[in-house]
């Protein structure tokens, strides 16, 4: 859990998780929250202004575990298809674990919200391709990746894939296992990019 979330606006994003799910985003509103939660909707108020400060809290979350979870892999030892491979591995099986963050990252109507979520989405691609971009540097240093393809390219392609990966799942219903399957896809980019 981050510093910056209490333990009962935690319980109110996994609340928000749950609700998600079942109802989509046009359900996540405060009244339906306030009855997740058993709370007054003024209660709820005390913890989060409205909507948008629960989606707002809901991106940071995603934003530190993520940043947390690849710290961890490129401070590694193994080589930079590992990490590579681990990054995605990592992301595949929270996603699996948390199906509601993608039903979050993939709305478009989050593009009109406030200029908050626009930053905070905005914060979490560039956290993303930084963390990426890294590791195919490391990767072309050392040999393992291709040199003859602009890094920046190389990270538009797997994280286009992987969008178009996690937007499969989701249209899907999350029918699928998006860790047997993101993994196939990742070891045939890997391949594609070896060097």
């Amino acid at each position: 859990m981050s510093q910056n979330i209490s333990a009962r606006q935690f319980e109110i994003i996994e609340a928000s998780g749950r609700l998600l799910m079942r109802k989509g985003m046009q359900g996540l509103t405060t009244k339906n929250l306030a009855s997740e939660m058993n709370f007054t909707e003024s209660a709820l108020y005390r913890h989060f202004t409205n909507k948008d400060a629960i989606i707002l809290h809901l991106i940071r979350y995603l934003s530190g575990n993520i940043k947390s979870r690849f710290s961890d892999i490129v401070n590694t030892d193994i080589n930079p298809q590992e990490k590579f491979r681990a990054l995605f591995q990592s992301q595949f099986h929270f996603f699996k674990k948390n199906p509601h963050f993608i039903i979050i990252i993939l709305n478009d109507s989050l593009i009109d919200k406030s200029h908050d979520i626009i930053n905070e989405i905005l914060v979490l691609i560039a956290m993303n391709q930084n963390f990426i971009s890294g590791v195919i540097d490391e990767g072309k240093a050392a040999g393992h990746f291709k040199s003859d393809i602009d890094t920046e390219n190389m990270v538009h392609i797997t994280l286009g894939s992987f969008r178009l990966q996690m937007l499969k799942w989701k249209m899907s219903q999350f029918s699928f296992d998006i860790e047997e399957e993101g993994m196939r896809l990742m070891d045939s980019l890997t391949k594609l990019f070896r060097g």
